[in-house]
Parts: C-alpha cells; structure tokens; sequence
C-alpha cells in the first residue's frame, strides 16, 4: 500500500442482501465466457533491444528508496529493494508477463501442472536439470521442503511475515527424479503458480536461526544471472555482479549497483552522472523537463501541467548533462482509490458513503492525474485487478456513475437535509471533525498548516471562503491562489453491501433513525450546506503533505469540489509522509483519505486481506487486517474463499468478479485510476525503464554497442 510517492506487493488481506440487489450484482458480475479483462492500458517502455546489440559489459547504478534491512523477502521489513534483489539473485517458478499474467520461468521450470485433484490436489514440478546453485549444489526438493517448513506457520520460531499458500501444503516430496517435487496440498489451491517465487536454498530456510538472522545482510548461495557482491551500508548501495554458474543467457551487464538516493535528490544524481536509471514523481520529471529547456537543450513537452511548471521555474539544480537522458514512462499495477472510513460517524452509513461515490466524476480525476504525463486516462473499474489481468472486469456499475441527483437524494434518505440546523462550536484539540477520530494538525510535527494565522492545519471546503475583513475581488483573488496552491503542491459498525437503500427512496426512506424525507430546514442555515442533528455533513480529509504527493492532493482539491455540490463539506488536513500510514490510515484517523494498493495476480490470496470484513479480536479491539476502511460483508468473504479453493480458471476469474462487484457496492473505497510509472533512463541503456506490469528480466540489460541508434523515446533535449 502506498500514498503517491511512496511505493510493493500487497503485504508489500454482513449483512444480508436484498433480493433484488443480490440479483442485480450477480447478473452484472456476470458469468458470461467473453475475455473481459481487455488489454492493458500501457504496455512496459523499456527500449526493447536484440541482445545482438548490446555491448558486453558495463555497470547500471540505479536508484532506490533505501537499502534493505533484509534480503529475506518474507520478513515483516523487507521492501522494495528487496525484491528487485530477490528478482535478480534467486529462483522464481513463475515471473509476471506483459499483461500481469504469470508465466514459467524456462530457466528453472521444465514445466508444472496440477497432475491430481482427488482426494488432494497435487502438483508435479519438473525442474530444468541445469539449475544449480552458486555452490554447484541442483537445485531441488530439499529446497522446496525447507521453504514450506518455514513459512508453513507451523514453527512460531520463524519469523515470518507472510505465509499465504504454504500453510495448505500437506507434504513435499522428491517425485520420479531428483528433477521432480510433488507439492501435495491438504486444502486445494487456486494460487498454487505464487509459491516459490522466489525460492531461497535451503541453507537459508532449514533453520530459524538461518531464517532470522542469516539472510539479513548477505546471502552465501544464489541461483540467479547475477550473485550478491556486498550491501555496504556506508555507502548506501547495493552491489550485484555476475553469477559465473547462471546456465541461462549470460548477463549483459557485468554489474548492477542499487544506490539509495532520495526522491528530491535524484535530479541532482541524475545531473552529476551518479545514477542512470530512476524512477522519479510526475513533479520531478516537469522539472527536469523545463530545466534542461532553460540550459538550451531544446523544446521537449513538459510532463506536468501549470504546477509543475511553476516549481520547474524554482528549480535551481540546473541539470548540465540531460541531454544524454529521456523518460520512459507506463502505468504501474498499482491504483490509486478514494478510502472512505466506515468504522464510525457519517460513513458508517452505507446511504452516505455510496453518496459520496455517486458525487465523484471518475473519468475527470483520472484524467486530471494521467492526461498531463501523455498516459491513457480511463477510471480504475475493478478492485482486484487492473485492465489486462486474468480478474479483471469493469463491476463499477454495481455501484453505478457520477449522478448528482441520486447522491442527493440518498444523503437526504439518510436525514442529512440542507440548510440543516448547524451549532457552532469551537473545536477542542483531539476532537473528531466527523466519523473517524481526527488529530489536531500542529504547525510543526505532523500537521502542515494549509491556511492563515490562525490555522490548525485544516481548511474546509463547503464553508463560506471569505476570510475577515475580505472584499469580494480578494476573496476572488484567494480562492484562485488556493487552486494554484493544491495543483503545486476499530469501529463498530460495518457495511450493508447492496443497492437497498437506493430502492428504499422510493419508499420514502428507512424508517427509525433517520430524519423523514421533507423535514424543513430551520432559518438562518447555511445555503447549500447539509446538517443533522445539529452538526455539519464535514468529512476530514487527510492528505500527505511531501512534495511528492502535489498530483495526489489536486486530485483531492477536484474531489472536494465535486462532493460540495452536494452539499458535503470536506477538512482537509495535510500531514507529513512519515506519519500518513501509521498514524492516520492504519489506525483509522480520517474520514477520507487517497492511497493506492498494488494489485497482484493472486487476487484471491493477496486481495482478501484487503477485503476482509473486520471481527472482533479477544481484547476487544476490532482486527481488521489490511482493511483500513473498516467496510466489510460476509458475501466477500464467502466469495473470496470459494475462489482460493476453485481450481478452474473460468470459474476462479466469476467467483473474483462477483466479489468485486460486492466490494463496489458497499462503497468502503473507490478505485479511481492506475498510477503513473516515470523512468528517467540514459538513452543508451535498454531493456529497462518503466517494466508496467512485466518482471524485468535482468540478464537482458546493457548499454547499446557504440555506434547503435536507440529507440526514440521522451527526450530532456528533443
């Protein structure tokens, strides 16, 4: 999970419907045999190149977020660096192809197949008889055993972070061969392709002890086109060289060093020649773009709109040598959604939190996102997947589009009326703005002050703009600067899941708790603004405030703008990288709130978590796994197990779909669009860049042969 500017595999899982909404989700889910899952918005830009091409030898320094604290991708603090060194160094059974869709990896996998599915499913590895590794040992049963032990969950003295599939695994075993593992599962299993990818030799997994501590800092024994030269921690890189045993095509690149360099620091990097290969933010990029523009380098079109511009005019890092650089850019598989908080207050309400769906123009805001950086911008229409992957399908209408009258109407169903009466009341520090307990942002820690004098680190949209003493031309004149600004710069109650409420207006509203539909509203409320006994329809809106995120908080800016016709006022209150996980997401501190979830192409093993309907843990606090809306039903649940045990793809793919179409009907979050992938990459280095959904495959880097032309891509000087 991540907020824009800070990236994993997802790590990195009632209500009774009416009828007639179970039949209209079901049938809109759909059983039908048609490939719904479409092509992929963008494929990977990488400068594809013959290996024919491409000279022998050479060093890659790319760019990372930080060096690893582990090389043991199942710990708890293993990140992303992590992988890409798993990714180069270990074994993987399956990588992932162009679409997202896992294929064998030929160089270590003959071939797999589930050979028995009564009484118990069984699969039959058949291993490519060259694998060895660096140590000459065959790669083989004895490692395949000595990871399910580890990671089986059935001795608490490994400390692993993630155990998914290996806890249904009954035995492994050698088959006819030394060749050949037989995988026997006690419970069947749907994701069977995502276990032992990546596979660590025994050595690392036969012990706790080995498991632990002793794939923290090195890694003795690999079985990858490169091996792991050292992770020197003064200099903060990484150090990857050749492996001499790697039986497949020898590696382009003799060496790969992964330097930890920070974001904001990467154009200067980039400039001095330091690093070759990063991926960097939509406001990085424009800037690069406009500063290599003003040193003379040439006419190439900005990545970014106005705000990007404006901060590339600040910019004083003057890239001297960008001509030699270009930007590769995809859509990575990941999403960004709209995170609506149901564990308590307002968005408890099912009514309110499918309002605020119908208020969104998702097309807008996947196009005020994306259309800047020349990406395909079409609104995310799946949870689970993204447009390509096998799960995917467009279930947003279990849910249905922006319609302002319908958001209206339910929110009046749920007793929010306009020009309500509303009490104004200081607020007490610590106080909630509404539903989930909100923090008082600080001028200094975790808040950043968004307003004047005065401010704790909160402006609500939907409230009268003008400031004391305002005229109307200064009113004007501030309301346009705070655009410019954003463009720059355990409850509970859970979740009925259905279009229940929605038929119920009809009706005339729920009965019991909820104000009749026609209450007049008491004089001198505000105009437009939408009360309840006696309180506001105020959302807190919390947002990060680094200067990665600007594209991610105008995106906020266009949605509180679009719930305020409505009548939903938002708070928006921004706070520091550092702190917007831990202290506000994961803990429920918002109402609202935008972070993006990788998706997999295991959707019913790494989704569920997700997805999963939070339950009441022994102490008393409410165990909600990953799901940090707090909106879950039983449906998805049921649905999500009957997938991870159905072995047929088609029935897998419409099991995925109708729990989709569920999650979207219950309005926890909306998925809104796929994030942008942008990869500063010297012009003569191939095969890498933006890998969209694709597994790099690392032996196929290098540098063009001198004298070779690459590939046109967007250049800083064309």
């Amino acid at each position: 999970m991540s907020h824009d500017g800070v990236g994993l595999r997802a790590v990195t899982r009632s209500v009774s419907f009416l009828t007639v909404s179970a039949l209209a989700v079901s049938m809109l889910a759909g059983c039908s045999s048609e490939d719904r899952a479409g092509r992929p918005l963008a494929g990977p830009d990488v400068a594809p190149a013959a290996r024919a091409r491409l000279a022998d030898g050479g060093t890659l320094h790319w760019a990372v977020d930080a060096v690893p604290e582990t090389l043991n991708t199942f710990q708890a603090d293993a990140n992303a660096a992590t992988g890409q060194i798993a990714q180069a160094v270990l074994p993987s059974m399956y990588r992932l192809d162009q679409k997202g869709r896992p294929e064998r990896n030929a160089d270590y996998l003959e071939s797999a197949k589930v050979v028995e599915t009564e009484p118990k499913q069984v699969v039959l590895y058949k291993l490519n008889q060259q694998a060895v590794w660096s140590d000459g040992r065959e790669i083989g049963a004895a490692d395949f055993a000595a990871q399910w032990r580890a990671l089986s969950g059935k001795d608490t003295a490994y400390w692993t972070a993630r155990n998914a599939g290996y806890e249904r695994i009954e035995k492994v075993e050698r088959g006819a061969n030394d060749l050949e593992v037989r995988v026997t599962f006690g419970r069947a299993y749907a994701d069977w392709r995502s276990l032992f990818s990546p596979l660590y030799p025994k050595e690392v997994m036969g012990t706790p002890d080995s498991f632990n501590d002793g794939a923290r800092r090195k890694l003795k024994v690999t079985a990858g086109p490169f091996a792991l030269k050292k992770v020197d921690r003064k200099d903060d890189e990484v150090v990857l060289v050749r492996n001499p045993r790697w039986w497949g095509q020898r590696a382009k690149l003799s060496e790969i060093v992964l330097r930890a360099v920070p974001r904001d620091k990467r154009a200067a990097a980039l400039a001095a020649g330091t690093i070759d290969l990063a991926e960097i933010d939509p406001e990085s990029a424009d800037r690069l773009t406009l500063a290599a523009r003003a040193g003379g380098k040439g006419t190439s079109t900005p990545l970014q709109g106005p705000a990007g511009r404006k901060a590339a005019a600040k910019d004083e890092s003057g890239p001297k040598s960008l001509s030699g650089f270009e930007v590769r850019k995809s859509l990575e598989p990941a999403y960004t959604q709209l995170a609506l908080n149901g564990a308590d207050g307002p968005l408890a309400d099912e009514r309110v939190r499918r309002a605020v769906a119908r208020a969104l123009d998702r097309e807008a805001l996947a196009k005020a996102a994306l259309k800047p950086l020349g990406l395909p911008a079409e609104p995310v229409g799946s949870h689970l997947a993204l447009a390509g992957q096998a799960a995917y399908a467009d279930n947003s209408g279990a849910l249905g589009g922006q319609d302002t009258a319908k958001a209206r109407a339910l929110l009046a169903d749920a007793g929010w009326v306009p020009g309500g009466p509303v009490k104004e009341e200081k607020k007490k520090e610590g106080e909630k703005a509404a539903g989930a307990k909100g923090e008082k942002a600080e001028k200094s820690g975790k808040g950043v002050p968004e307003s004047a004098e005065g401010d704790d680190g909160t402006y609500i949209v939907g409230e009268d703009d003008k400031a004391p003493h305002e005229t109307d031309r200064e009113k004007e004149k501030h309301s346009q600067s705070r655009t410019d600004k954003s463009e720059e710069s355990g409850g509970k109650h859970l979740a009925q899941d259905g279009k229940q409420y929605e038929n119920k207006l009809k009706q005339g509203g729920a009965p019991g708790a909820y104000a009749p539909l026609g209450t007049a509203a008491p004089a001198g409320a505000a105009a437009g603004a939408l009360a309840k006994d006696g309180k506001p329809l105020t959302l807190r809106f919390v947002l990060p405030s680094g200067t990665g995120s600007q594209t991610l908080r105008t995106v906020a800016d266009r949605i509180s703008r679009m719930l305020r016709k409505v009548g939903i006022r938002t708070e928006i209150s921004k706070v520091a990288d550092e702190s917007y996980f831990k202290d506000h997401i994961a803990s429920g501190q918002y109402d609202l709130a935008l972070y993006s979830w990788p998706t997999s192409a295991f959707p019913a093993t790494d989704a569920r978590p997700i997805f999963a309907k939070p339950v009441p843990a022994a102490d008393g606090s409410l165990n909600v796994e990953q799901n940090y809306t707090r909106v879950g039903t039983d449906q998805v649940d049921q649905l999500f197990d009957q997938a991870v045990t159905t072995l047929d793809e088609n029935e897998n793919r419409g099991l995925l779909r109708k729990a989709d179409a569920r999650i979207w009907a219950a309005a926890g979050s909306i998925p809104l669009y796929q994030r942008p992938q942008l990869t500063v990459v010297r012009k003569n280095l191939v095969n890498a860049g933006a890998f969209g959904f694709q597994t790099p495959v690392y032996e196929d880097m290098g540098y063009l042969k001198q004298g070779t032309k690459p590939a046109a891509g967007t250049s800083f000087d064309r």
